[in-house]
């Protein structure tokens, strides 16, 4: 098994954040979301284990992009 810090430290593997609750509810409201309508990232995915996030966390990715710069995409743990 590898060990958590190999993961979220691996260049291929983007910046994985759990949002708090607050800003959560901020993000979904500003937004016009409910939590379901978000894509899903599994529980059992390696970097979700290893940032210890729990079914129902909102999960902010931030991955590098030729052409925007930065990109950032939203999960809910499911």
């Amino acid at each position: 098994m590898l060990d958590s810090k190999v993961i979220v430290n691996h260049i291929l593997v983007p910046k994985h954040e759990i949002m708090s609750k607050k800003e959560s509810k901020a993000f979904l409201e500003s937004n016009g979301l409910k939590k379901d309508q978000l894509p899903r990232i599994l529980r059992e995915d390696p970097v979700v284990k290893a940032i210890k996030a729990k079914k129902g966390d909102i999960i902010k990715i931030t991955r590098n992009s030729p052409t925007a710069g930065k990109a950032v995409y939203y999960r809910m743990v499911y």
